[in-house]
């Protein structure tokens, strides 16, 4: 079967679906492996990419061809922003409390409003304003747990204390590339098919965190089978599975809706830690924010729905 006829046959909130349960094992994935941060990210993007290729060269070797110079410097742009994503978010819990680095770099979908109203002259209506803010407030109870009770006056203030102004900034930084990937995905895949845009996207960004790897002297060889097996899984589940669907989805579903129906992320990967991870016990505020996060997520497709 054809992708053309797989595309017309799987709804696009389905595959949306799809990639948010992907995405959802990133977490445990990168729990499971010893490597530094950045050479996950870099192998994951490397084996994505070679897992995509032989049918890329294969099926869409003329569409490569016919891919204006200018699309091929968008989609290197996108890869740039999609590596300074993973950067910054990753350098960010070096430096504040992962509640904060969490919460801040889940802000994405604000950017991505922003920036689909002023260059992409998409309309949100007020329900799905509704709906985004909604999800925001429960990724922010779930990421912050009990300092948001803190925030309410209901727990210790201690908690939020030693926040660092720098690792919030480039939490906020994170946020900002993943909004620019989102909005340039969604820009592209209006002209240019699936596999070739994503394989432009990923070859830059994998140049981009080899070039950080290289910097910060990660070691990029002498693993056991057991870490190159993870670094697969993670090409397989959230490479192939969640980010290339998800840049499919972007052709088909306005990208506000997209981007925040990946806050059902956290949700999914609080599920998983719970079966998988000893000891990952979510807090009462966990399980409430998650079920305020799918409600977001219902009011933000319904209100697509109905448009």
């Amino acid at each position: 079967m054809s992708l053309a006829a797989i595309e017309e046959r799987v709804p696009p909130m389905a595959g949306l679906a799809v990639a948010v349960l992907a995405v959802s094992t990133s977490a445990i994935l990168i729990r499971w492996s010893s490597a530094p941060s950045v050479v996950k990210a870099f192998y994951r993007v490397v084996f994505t990419t070679a897992l995509l290729l032989p049918w890329a060269l294969g099926r869409y070797r003329g569409e490569f061809r016919q891919m204006k110079p200018q699309d091929l410097g968008i989609a290197g742009l996108t890869g740039v922003a999609l590596a300074l994503h993973f950067a910054a978010w990753f350098e960010s819990l070096n430096h504040t409390s992962v509640a904060a680095s969490v919460t801040l770099v889940q802000t994405q979908p604000l950017f991505v409003a922003v920036g689909a109203w002023a260059l992409l002259d998409e309309r949100l209506t007020r329900r799905m304003l509704a709906g985004i803010f909604v999800a925001l407030f429960g990724a922010a109870a779930m990421s912050l747990g009990d300092p948001a009770l803190a925030l309410l006056g209901l727990g210790d203030a201690e908690a939020l204390a030693g926040t660092g102004m720098l690792g919030n900034a480039l939490a906020l930084v994170g946020a900002v590339c993943a909004a620019a990937y989102v909005l340039a995905g969604r820009s592209l895949r209006q002209r240019v098919s699936l596999v070739p845009y994503v394989v432009v996207v990923y070859v830059a960004c994998a140049a981009v965190l080899l070039a950080i790897a290289v910097a910060q002297n990660a070691p990029l060889v002498d693993y056991p089978r057991r870490e190159w097996l993870l670094f697969l899984g993670m090409a397989l589940g959230p490479g192939i599975f969640g980010h290339t669907v998800i840049n499919w989805a972007l052709a088909h579903v306005e990208s506000g809706v997209v981007s925040v129906s990946l806050l059902g992320e956290p949700v999914g990967s609080t599920v998983l830690a719970l079966l998988l991870l000893p000891g990952e016990i979510p807090t009462p505020t966990t399980i409430v924010g998650g079920a305020v996060v799918l409600l977001g997520i219902y009011i933000t497709a319904a209100a697509r729905d109905r448009d």
